[in-house]
């Protein structure tokens, strides 16, 4: 009975890894895919369009942050796991589904679908963590479940953008969402399984304890102004952080005189190009984690996030001041093929990619800078804080609407505002005044 246990628990990780990945994969959909949907006749090149899938995707955390974790105390891990599962393979198949139709009735259920795909991460997010947590009995062995799993997050998010770009090569007025029916395959086979093999395995809820979502009281994480500005900084940060390699692949996917290349009629597989550089990035994401992991014990958040936050803006300027005939090498991954080749981009492209050494350790910085001291609040603010990640929707759709009228690399300023005030909030800004309010 013991080994029976033993053995539900092993697949339950698992699953959880499954589902900790696809967390990451369905999020970065969206500025691979909407790159075919900017190039449809219907939508006219608009970059602003092209990004609504993403917007759409994070968007619905605004709605959906506080619910989930209110299903979380109410529903117990597992089944709000399962109604996580479900909304997302429903998600996945309504953008499927948009395939069969074109012009704008196809991409408005597109939309539709990246939507309620964002319902589903912001319920996987909320669940996932703590789940692994339990799964592992707490303490060290929980915790080193959440590492694996934030690996694999980020090794999924790597993998989504290059196998995308594969697949559809260079996009043209031709391309359809049906050139990458295998991703939505894959999403919608794994969440499919992971609901399967989830509802047969026994987990046991752990006590919710006294403090309840329904629980009053005297102040709130507003009280705190260093939580106040700290959820501020969670809403550009992840809007920094998914919006740098969205607009990047965009760049480098356009083939117009627009985009990153001198000679654009040169360039036949732009859109691999565009997914293989932006995957770079968020390899380097993972890097980040795994360094910073190892020197979080002696460096703390407050001056990880002076250093990254200067270095990532020093980045942004010399990528928006550097013309694109300045070029290096850089290696292409082929996943279908399974070679790496070196192609030529814009150095931009690299100072870009660079900055996702940067935002690796932001959100975990950010998150502990403004809980400190929040002590009975901290599950009031982590609700917000999940609410907050609408950012990584509104900022790329900020950028892209000047993307349209001054260029990729200028409408980077938009970025270049955000980690400015990541800077300040890590210099200023987390610094808790509101000493007098009872955290006990």
């Amino acid at each position: 009975m013991s080994n029976q246990k033993q053995n539900g628990s092993v697949i339950a990780i698992v699953t959880m890894f499954f589902l900790y990945a696809m967390i990451s994969f369905v999020t970065n959909l969206g500025a691979p895919i909407g790159v075919i949907w900017k190039n449809q006749p219907e939508i006219g090149g608009s970059n602003v369009l092209g990004i609504m899938g993403n917007f759409m995707n994070f968007f619905a955390y605004l709605f959906m942050g506080i619910p989930a974790g209110k299903m979380l105390t109410k529903q117990g891990y597992k089944k709000t796991a399962l109604i996580g599962i479900a909304v997302g393979f429903f998600g996945v198949l309504v953008q499927f589904l948009s395939g069969f139709s074109g012009g704008i009735p196809g991409f408005c259920i597109y939309l539709l679908g990246a939507f309620v795909s964002g319902f589903s991460v912001c319920i996987l997010n909320t669940v996932v963590n703590p789940m692994l947590n339990l799964l592992g009995g707490g303490g060290n062995r929980g915790n080193q479940l959440n590492m694996i799993g934030g690996t694999l997050n980020s090794l999924s998010g790597t993998m989504t953008p290059l196998l995308v770009g594969a697949l559809i090569g260079t996009v043209t007025a031709s391309t359809q969402m049906a050139d990458v029916n295998l991703v939505m395959y894959i999403a919608m086979t794994v969440f499919a399984c992971a609901f399967v093999i989830l509802t047969f395995i026994p987990i046991q809820d752990p006590e919710m304890g006294k403090v309840t979502a329904d629980t009053v009281f005297e102040h709130s994480p507003w009280s705190f102004r260093h939580c106040l500005l700290g959820v501020i900084a969670i809403f550009v940060y992840v809007g920094v952080e998914v919006g740098i390699p969205g607009g990047l692949n965009f760049y480098l996917s356009d083939t117009t005189a627009n985009g990153a290349w001198v000679n654009p009629e040169a360039v036949l597989n732009a859109a691999t190009i565009g997914g293989a550089v932006a995957a770079m990035y968020w390899l380097l994401m993972l890097v980040g984690r795994l360094v910073s992991s190892t020197i979080a014990g002696k460096v703390s958040s407050r001056q990880m996030m002076i250093v990254t936050t200067t270095v990532g803006m020093v980045l942004i300027i010399a990528a928006i001041l550097t013309p694109k005939s300045v070029t290096v090498t850089m290696p292409l991954v082929k996943i279908l093929e399974g070679s790496i080749e070196m192609t030529t981009v814009p150095i931009s492209a690299l100072l870009l990619v660079l900055c996702g050494l940067c935002t690796s350790v932001m959100w975990p910085s950010i998150f502990n800078l403004a809980t400190e001291g929040l002590g009975k609040y901290t599950a009031q603010a982590s609700g917000i804080f999940m609410m907050m990640v609408v950012g990584g929707g509104v900022l790329p759709v900020v950028q892209n609407f000047f993307a349209d009228f001054m260029g990729y690399m200028p409408s980077y300023f938009v970025y270049l505002l955000a980690m400015g005030y990541m800077f300040y909030y890590a210099i200023i800004g987390c610094k808790n005044v509101n000493t007098d309010i009872p955290i006990d």
